[in-house]
């Protein structure tokens, strides 16, 4: 059982944010370090999963939706993507790469000191696109949980790119947040679990990270894309009105 697990989400291919991030001390001693998905969709997606795999066992990956696409897109099994940036980031994908992603599971169990047995996933134990939010209403929680051991009482999920901790039915949940692509403030953001749970944020040079991203990767829109991500320019505000009605509230009589 581990003693100290780093949580690292969404990291979408952004290698400045995520290198910031492994260098932590908090990071570099952590017994493992688990990927909740969408580590590959952004400007540095090759140079990301190298370094990444140079951790070796030290790393228990997830995949994300962004992940699961990429690999569909590259094996011709969808046309499009909804990130405009994915297909060029599935395009640069080496075969290994995406033996890599084709071999992730979607969610996973992992004792941790303190936590007990907690599930990790992408988006909800049963779905990498489903929605929740900090907000979302405690039936919908219910619908999210349905079918989870009885044993499970923490659940770490991404996704929505915004960190928050909070109980549902009995149960912790727990968002790291975006290390890439981060909504409302800007900074790298995780999390460190065992025995209880941190919410962290590491800072880095962004106007650095912008310039090295416009010159080392090779996608068309890299300028604008790096501007607007590693600035955080959309809120958290425009985010929740953006996923909120994906969560099923406005269905509720």
């Amino acid at each position: 059982m581990p003693n100290r697990v780093a949580v690292l989400s969404d990291i979408h291919g952004v290698l400045p944010a995520l290198e910031a991030v492994l260098a932590e001390p908090d990071v570099r001693a952590a017994d493992r370090i688990v990927l909740t998905g969408d580590i590959t969709a952004g400007p540095q997606p090759t140079q990301v999963l190298d370094l990444l795999t140079g951790l070796g066992d030290r790393v228990v990956w997830i995949s994300g939706n962004a992940d699961r696409e990429l690999l569909e897109h590259r094996r011709g099994q969808r046309d499009t993507i909804p990130d405009p940036i994915a297909p060029w980031a599935a395009a640069q994908l080496r075969e290994d790469h995406l033996d890599l992603l084709a071999s992730l599971p979607s969610s996973l169990s992992l004792s941790v000191s303190g936590l007990g047995k907690v599930l990790f996933c992408h988006a909800t134990p049963r779905d990498d696109e489903e929605v929740v939010l900090v907000d979302s209403r405690l039936d919908r929680w219910k619908d999210v949980f349905d079918g989870l051991d009885t044993d499970v009482r923490t659940v770490v999920c991404g996704h929505t790119h915004m960190p928050f901790v909070r109980l549902a039915h009995g149960r912790l949940v727990i968002n790291p947040g975006s290390i890439g692509m981060p909504y409302g403030r800007t900074g790298a953001h995780w999390a460190l679990l065992g025995p209880g749970v941190e919410l962290r944020t590491t800072h880095f040079d962004i106007e650095a990270a912008v310039t090295r991203l416009t010159r080392d990767s090779s996608y068309p829109e890299i300028a604008e894309w790096a501007d607007y991500f590693l600035h955080a320019r959309a809120t958290d505000a425009d985010a929740l009105a953006a996923f909120a009605p994906r969560d099923g509230r406005d269905d509720t009589p």
